[in-house]
C-alpha cells in the first residue's frame, strides 16, 4: 500500500478487541518487570489528525480502571517501515490536547503526590491537561509536546501500531520506533 492508500484506508474510528497488555518500566520487588493494561480508542481523521482515548486497567481483564487519557495531534508520515509491505513509520504528536482523568481514588492519590505542582487537586473524573507542562508521572517536562515515533500497518481490517519495545521503553526517540507489531486494534 502506499501512504495515501494507508492513510485513506484508516480514516474513521477503531478500538482495542479487549484489554491489552504491556510491559512497564516499572519492577516487581523480584525484578521482573511489571505489566500494565489498557484498551485503546483510536480515531483517524482528515488532515492527518487523530485522536486517541487510553484507558489503564488495574487488572488483565479491565474490570478496575485506573485512569483515562486522551490525546489529540497530528500524524506525521516518515516513509516506510520494513516489518512489512506497506507498513508506515509515523510519528504522533500530542498538540492539540493531552489530558488525564483519574478514575479509581487511589491513582488520584497518586498523581496528588507525584504530580502536585501546576494542578488543581487530582480528584476521580476530574480531568487535567498536561499538555506542555511537568508531568513527572510521564517523564515530561514543563514546555514538552508530548511525541511517540510509532508504525502503522493495516491488514485485512485491522490496524496495527508498533509493539511496546521488551524492556518498557517508550517510543519517545527515533531510536526507539518498535520493530514489531502489536495486538491489533478493529474498526468500531
Amino acid at each position: 500500500m502506499t501512504v495515501d492508500q494507508v492513510k485513506q484506508s484508516i480514516l474513521g474510528s477503531w478500538k482495542s478487541i479487549a484489554p491489552e497488555i504491556r510491559p512497564s518500566i516499572s519492577k516487581s520487588t523480584d525484578g521482573s518487570m511489571k505489566p500494565f493494561y489498557l484498551t485503546r480508542d483510536f480515531t483517524y481523521l482528515a488532515d492527518d489528525k487523530f485522536e486517541l482515548v487510553v484507558v489503564n486497567s488495574a487488572d488483565a481483564y479491565g474490570k478496575v480502571p485506573l485512569v483515562r487519557m486522551t490525546i489529540k495531534g497530528h500524524v506525521l508520515w516518515q516513509g516506510p517501515h520494513p516489518i512489512a509491505e506497506g507498513a508506515q513509520k509515523i510519528d504522533f504528536i500530542a498538540d492539540e490536547a493531552y489530558e488525564v482523568t483519574p478514575l479509581l481514588q487511589g491513582f488520584a492519590d497518586a498523581m496528588h503526590q507525584l504530580a502536585s505542582h501546576g494542578f488543581v487537586q487530582w480528584e476521580v473524573n476530574g480531568t487535567q491537561s498536561i499538555l506542555g507542562k511537568a508531568f513527572p508521572p510521564f517523564g515530561l517536562i514543563d514546555g514538552q509536546i508530548f511525541a511517540e515515533f510509532d508504525l502503522i500497518y493495516v491488514l485485512n481490517d485491522l490496524l496495527f501500531w508498533g509493539a511496546r519495545n521488551v524492556d518498557g521503553r517508550g517510543f519517545d526517540t527515533e531510536a526507539n520506533r518498535p520493530t514489531n507489531l502489536q495486538i491489533p486494534m478493529i474498526r468500531k
